[in-house]
């Protein structure tokens, strides 16, 4: 039996060391938990919650298949319905990590411009996001997403403006064509009053 009992206390050994010791390494690293990119769906939820609370009307200005423009006023919004088209910009998902180049400046008027490419062979609709920032605090974020496919080419272009942390105006304008269907053109711009 003694023959055994090195092999057997090396085997409880090796099992203790992995069982036990140090839980630092499995613990998840805060700093891999931190947004890639511009956290656009945080930006949303506290503009959404903000604006619920104070409940502004909207005026809203849609233009209609034969080219005209209606305008309305709107005297109550669910804000998070309202901006979940925008939810379409994301690129802050932990797929996307390094797919896009992040390219900084600071503009004349002190502004701080972020704008992020998607990089060539990645395939993700957001082709590119800009916020634009005043110590960090947002004041215009824009975005391009478009999707091409055999069924279904369409472009849409984002546009959310904050003065004071606030919303103030949004937009999006867009294209899609369906194989066999003409094209639809679309655009609809709100004004929070």
């Amino acid at each position: 039996m003694h023959k055994y009992t090195p092999v057997l206390l090396g085997g409880l050994l090796g099992l203790a060391a992995c069982g036990s010791g140090d839980t630092a390494t499995v613990r998840p690293n805060p700093a891999n938990h931190k947004p890639a990119y511009f956290d656009l769906p945080g930006f949303l939820e506290q503009q959404s919650q903000q604006l619920n609370q104070q409940q502004p009307a909207v005026e809203k200005q849609v233009l209609l298949r034969d080219g005209k423009q209606e305008t309305t006023r709107v005297p109550k919004t669910d804000w998070a319905k309202e901006l979940q088209i925008f939810q379409q910009a994301d690129i802050n998902k932990p797929a996307l990590r390094g797919l896009y180049a992040v390219d900084s400046m600071t503009l004349p008027s002190g502004l701080l411009q972020r704008t992020y490419r998607r990089q060539s062979g990645t395939d993700h609709p957001v082709e590119k996001l800009t916020v634009i920032s005043r110590d960090s605090m947002v004041q215009d974020v824009t975005a391009m997403v478009a999707q091409d496919n055999p069924l279904v080419y369409s472009a849409k272009a984002l546009e959310l403006h904050c003065q004071n942390g606030r919303l103030v105006s949004y937009s999006v304008n867009g294209v899609q064509k369906l194989i066999l269907f003409d094209s639809v053109r679309y655009a609809v711009r709100g004004r929070v009053l």
